[in-house]
């Protein structure tokens, strides 16, 4: 570890109270056809437990294959649990919920909506998380569903991207699960004794961080804007929900003044919600007018959630750059610092750059009455985005 990145080390440990745990093997998953393979791979493989938590679960060819694949593996005598949240995972088919409960997965369900409970109902569990074995990790953005399907080759395939964890790390994907389980009643599980010693066969020191769904503040909004302030060259922040509250906007001028090249990559004309972005393109010229670069994705849905800072640290898994993930939902964040796993995401970055159309001041000055009045009719609902 150089000095930089033990600079990083010994500051993100003291702000976040979190140590970093060595010997780790990141694997970048790009798009659907890296992603799904590895996971389906990863629960056929199991020999002892399968953890599985997702936001979304929908439908497709490709959500009736993990029910099937985790309907075998809990048939072949394998502990399987799955955990759904209750709002997004709402379009889930009722047969496979059922198929996978008769074959013996425990199924459960995160917060269901209770009308009496709104206030609860509004904090969802936005984690995706894959643990085998208690070995095995996966997490970052892509959900179960025929939208995450393909190479991102067409506007119906979504550019993701989602990693496979080995080592010590994987402790911090299991606690994300296992907190959850246990409010959606699975506390008989909580056992630590069943827990493996998780040897380190890989490079990467990573750093683990669990958001709590709560009101005004969380660990992640403390990571993410840790990270703006401490960037000292290069800031690259892709997200597929970008709604910087007034703070953040401010945090990302001033890294821009200060010499930090500071660049959003976010959804274009193909946003999956349009609500978000009109929130998103209320804040643009503040942005633009600071030296923030802001480059939207044209080809397809952009849903990737990584950040990388100064090219020596990343930070992925499931939150968003927007005001839900960083004051309202469960979120799991992972902070690396190994050079490989940075190189790659760049590099990621860079291609992606090629699909891409940058705003400028100008062409943001020339936009049409109804595009504003949109940006002014979701100001009342940011934090909700």
């Amino acid at each position: 570890m150089n000095r930089k990145e033990q600079l990083w080390q010994q500051g993100l440990e003291g702000t976040l109270g979190v140590p970093f745990s060595t010997g780790n093997r990141i694997e970048v998953l790009r798009n659907g056809v890296d992603i799904f393979p590895a996971m389906l791979n990863a629960i056929e493989r199991a020999e002892h437990s399968i953890d599985m938590l997702t936001y979304v679960y929908w439908t497709g060819d490709i959500a009736e294959r993990f029910a099937t694949a985790l309907s075998r593996r809990a048939q072949a005598g394998i502990e399987v649990r799955l955990l759904l949240d209750a709002v997004g995972a709402a379009q889930m088919r009722q047969e496979w919920i059922h198929g996978m409960k008769n074959a013996g997965v425990d199924v459960r369900w995160f917060r269901e909506p209770v009308r009496w409970r709104f206030w609860v109902a509004d904090h969802r569990t936005h984690r995706k998380v894959l643990v085998c074995d208690r070995a095995t990790g996966f997490t970052g953005g892509v959900g179960i569903a025929e939208e995450w399907e393909g190479d991102a080759r067409n506007t119906s395939e979504w550019r993701d991207t989602h990693f496979r964890i080995e080592g010590p790390a994987v402790y911090g994907l299991m606690a994300a699960f296992l907190g959850n389980w246990a409010e959606a009643g699975g506390a008989e599980y909580l056992d630590a004794q069943r827990m493996p010693r998780l040897e380190g066969s890989g490079s990467a020191p990573v750093q683990v961080i669990r958001a709590t769904a709560s009101i005004g503040w969380s660990d992640v909004a403390t990571v993410l804007r840790t990270l703006v302030q401490s960037a000292q060259t290069r800031l690259r922040i892709a997200s597929a929900y970008f709604v910087p509250d007034a703070q953040m906007r401010a945090l990302l001028v001033a890294a821009a003044e200060r010499g930090v090249q500071v660049q959003v990559m976010m959804p274009g004309q193909h946003h999956d919600e349009r609500v978000s972005q009109l929130a998103t393109e209320d804040d643009v010229a503040e942005l633009l007018r600071g030296g923030v670069e802001i480059y939207r994705y044209e080809a397809t849905m952009f849903h990737v959630k990584a950040v990388t800072v100064d090219a020596c640290l990343a930070c992925i898994g499931s939150a968003n750059f927007n005001q839900r993930s960083m004051r309202k939902d469960d979120e799991i964040v992972m902070l690396v610092l190994e050079a490989a796993t940075v190189s790659k995401l760049d590099h990621h970055f860079d291609q992606d750059l090629k699909q891409c159309q940058q705003l400028t001041r100008e062409s943001w000055r020339k936009r049409g009455p109804l595009q504003r009045l949109g940006e002014w009719l979701v100001r009342p609902v940011r934090g909700q985005t």
